[in-house]
């Protein structure tokens, strides 16, 4: 379905279609509603500057760390992330020519896509729907510095720190380079210093990858600096830049042709900074009308490279430091041959049949997703397929937004990990989004060529595809369900920070979902001993599908029945709490009362996924789309569920298996662990750490997770490094409002020791947990706008009430749990 095709800029854009702002909001019933964020590259104030060193030291520092560069042939696995939220960077970390790929999340090809094909489905390709593309590949070069003429070279990944460095020694001196993403000075930035009467000469060399002309300048004085840098745009009319600098504070740096050049440099300063001029507001087609992205790149530079550079780096710690500390993790210790391994070498180890469990490694790789998301999901659009790093402008599935699992696992996280305000970028995607989904929906929805149109010849609200871009578009099919499952991780994040201002910002969402099935819904009878004759009528999803398996023409599929009851139960909070739509609750109120929820098939002992005893699907399939009811929703407890439904769904969950694709695997752990099943969680966590080798799915040398395409190639796609430290967080905390569970899932390889601080838990909490032996001894409960709820741990409960604000202790059994 997808196509590689090379992409041509085009340097006089042709202006994109735009329909009017009225015309949007009128189509969505939004009124006056303000579009969402700023636009993503964007000129920013000058930023504070720590007054000293914030790093974490060294030897404190978690770190991945590696013998060699990185391999230019396999940047997508070998090479180093870096990003700001905005921007990202593979680093490779080669001291003789250092390579960086730039991608810039909003440097999309494509548009609305809103002509349907033939079946009433949305296009899905590189030019109409779209594609994300790399912005520039850096080239830093220092050709004295090959590596048969260096020693001790060894490359890390500081994740405490942000930092991505190399080091090594030529003739006696040893040298050191940084490479880091800054969110306040809004580049990238690599460092190159020396201790020992050293110096650097080589090059800089950017280059664009759809064929951009860079030109190097010298600006209007020599205080500006030399500069190299490009600019053009697309067909669709997105303009976009890049620019790079550099400064030294002994030495020389120039221009040459179109190239930097540096002369006897006791050390330098690389600076880059490139950007679009997308904006989220569909009333200007999302385009910025006043951006010039490529003199806001080049003062962005220049004005960072102006700074000294170890202020620049203490700015960025700084900043990082400020999330990435939120959360502390310690699964226990591992064993201290185990620590002298280098990170691939610890991957291969752990994997060994027999071996002993790592679970420093497990908390690294929980730390390693918590920094994906710092750097991938800040002030821009969200996290899709593969957040911020691409080694081509082909990316399978256009490195879009999946909307039947993908997009929905990158947001579990945020919350759960103390980095709840890395939400809000995909808060700010569907705010933006939505006048134009509500538009396409209104205006497409029922085409008679649409299979999964509504037989009830109403539409209101919005929908979308299993596919969309960042201009309002959608690709490949129609998807019902989907405004449902985006509009329920919404709401989840209130559930966690009890936050009114977002429930406020995202109303609209939900009740634009709720009129969408509320159009939809049809009515059919079903077998029930208790009613007068025997049958009862009840309402489900007109045809549609399971994703992404099985009829295309079926009724009430549980995962559409499973996500709207949750929509409806959602709104009805949000309504009550808001103090909104009394009367429009009522009527929700009554359609949920009204929806079929799944049985269990007497034929297969297993939930049924389909309003059918058959299984009319593939049994081991990836995706658990009739399980949504257990994660992410909470409408099948292990402790409230009937005992018949329970055995269903363990059924239905062993018969998938145990060893999928990794973002498959991760959703599996986090249904056993909402299951209980810790021994069985840990062993799909495990199974998620084992290498890649020869395409196969598992990790990357990088600890990127790799998917398995076909039996002569792999990707990476960004969804279980995310989704996978959201099931170890679920298997030591699982929280739903009013209700918390400590150590719920908790496998022996973590149990004799451990913590876990700063964890979000729903209600409006954050959550400090230690334990031994098993055991919690202590648990510090801090509001963040809940009042009550239940602490459960050991078969003991206790109700704790708090005022926003305060805390309370809890300790282990006998001392109060």
């Amino acid at each position: 379905m997808t196509s590689h095709d090379p992409l041509t800029p085009e340097h006089r854009p042709h202006p994109p279609r735009r329909p009017s702002r009225r015309g949007f909001l009128a189509a969505a019933g939004l009124g006056a509603l303000a579009t969402a964020g700023v636009p993503a590259f964007t000129a920013t104030a000058a930023p504070r500057r720590p007054t000293g060193d914030p790093r974490v030291p060294e030897d404190r520092a978690l770190t991945l760390w590696y013998r060699d560069p990185a391999d230019p042939a396999d940047m997508i696995q070998t090479a180093l992330p870096i990003g700001n939220g905005r921007i990202g960077a593979l680093v490779g970390g080669d001291p003789a020519a250092d390579l960086l790929y730039v991608t810039d999340g909003t440097l999309w090809t494509g548009g609305l896509n809103d002509t349907l094909d033939d079946d009433g489905q949305f296009p899905y390709e590189r030019v109409e729907f779209g594609s994300l593309t790399q912005l520039a590949h850096l080239t830093v070069a220092v050709p004295a510095h090959t590596a048969d003429r260096i020693t001790g070279y060894r490359r890390t990944l500081d994740l405490s720190n942000g930092l991505a460095t190399a080091s090594y020694t030529h003739d006696g001196v040893a040298y050191r380079r940084e490479a880091y993403a800054s969110h306040p000075d809004n580049v990238l930035v690599l460092s190159l210093t020396q201790s020992g009467g050293g110096s650097y000469t080589g090059t800089v060399d950017l280059a664009g990858t759809h064929g951009e002309h860079t030109a190097a300048a010298t600006g209007s004085g020599h205080a500006e600096g030399p500069l190299a840098a490009f600019d053009a745009a697309f067909a669709n009319g997105l303009r976009y830049a890049s620019a790079v600098t550099a400064a030294t504070t002994r030495g020389t740096v120039a221009v040459s042709g179109s190239r930097l050049t540096f002369t006897d440099c006791a050390d330098l300063t690389v600076v880059f900074c490139g950007g679009t001029d997308y904006a989220p507001d569909p009333a200007h087609g999302y385009r910025d009308p006043a951006a010039d992205p490529a003199a806001l790149a080049a003062r962005t530079a220049r004005a960072a490279a102006r700074v000294p550079h170890t202020a620049l780096r203490a700015t960025h710690v700084a900043d990082h430091r400020r999330l990435f500390d939120g959360l502390s993790l310690s699964l226990g210790a591992s064993d201290a041959r185990l620590r002298d391994l280098d990170t691939p070498s610890r991957l291969t180890a752990r994997a060994a049949d027999g071996a002993a469990p790592d679970p420093e490694l497990e908390a690294a790789y929980f730390h390693f997703g918590r920094y994906l998301l710092i750097a991938s999901s800040r002030d821009s659009v969200p996290a899709g397929l593969q957040g911020l790093w691409l080694d081509g402008n082909d990316p399978d599935w256009m490195g879009d937004y999946h909307t039947d699992i993908n997009i929905e696992m990158n947001y579990w996280l945020p919350d759960r990990a103390g980095l709840p305000t890395a939400f809000d970028a995909f808060t700010d995607y569907c705010l933006s989004q939505l006048p134009s989904w509500t538009d396409v929906t209104a205006r497409t929805f029922n085409d008679p060529r649409n299979r999964f149109r509504n037989s009830t010849g109403k539409v209101a609200g919005w929908a979308v595809a299993f596919s969309t871009n960042i201009h309002g578009g959608s690709g490949w099919w129609w998807h019902p369900a989907a405004n449902a499952w985006l509009a329920n991780t919404l709401f989840d994040h209130y559930a966690y920070t009890a936050d009114t201002r977002h429930l406020e910002r995202i109303y609209p969402l939900l009740r634009g979902a709720c009129a969408f099935w509320a159009a939809r819904l049809i009515t059919t009878a079903v077998d029930d001993p208790d009613a007068p004759d025997g049958r009862r009528e009840v309402l489900v999803d007109d045809k549609d599908w399971s994703p992404e398996q099985g009829p295309q023409d079926g009724i009430g599929n549980t995962y559409a029945q499973e996500l709207v009851w949750a929509l409806f139960g959602n709104f009805l909070t949000a309504s009550r709490d808001l103090g909104r739509d009394r009367a429009y609750a009522r009527t929700v109120a009554a359609l949920r009362d009204r929806l079929y929820l799944p049985r269990v098939s007497p034929t297969t002992g297993r939930l049924e996924e389909w309003m059918s005893p058959d299984d009319l699907g593939e049994t081991e399939h990836r995706h658990l789309s009739p399980l949504v009811g257990l994660f992410p929703g909470d409408r099948i407890r292990p402790d409230t569920t009937p005992g018949d439904i329970l055995t269903g769904v363990r059924n239905l969950l062993t018969s998938r298996g145990m060893n999928s694709y990794g973002w498959a695997n991760a959703w599996r752990a986090l249904c056993w662990a909402r299951l209980g099943e810790g021994e069985t969680a840990y062993r799909l966590v495990t199974t998620n750490l084992r290498p890649s080798k020869d395409n196969s799915n598992g990790t990357a040398p990088n600890l990127f997770d790799i998917y398995q395409v076909d039996a002569g190639r792999s990707i990476f796609q960004i969804d279980a490094n995310f989704g996978t430290p959201a099931a170890i967080t679920e298997m030591l905390v699982r929280s739903r409002p009013g209700r918390v569970d400590l150590l719920p899932a908790l496998p022996a390889a973590w149990a004799a020791a451990g913590h876990i601080s700063g964890v979000g838990v729903r209600g409006g909490f954050v959550l400090d947990l230690a334990w031994r032996d098993g055991r919690v001894t202590t648990a510090v409960l801090r509001s963040v706008g809940g009042r009550t709820t239940t602490v459960a741990a050991h078969g003991r409960t206790r109700t704790v009430h708090l005022a926003p604000g305060r805390s309370t202790t809890l300790h282990g059994p006998g001392a109060g749990l």
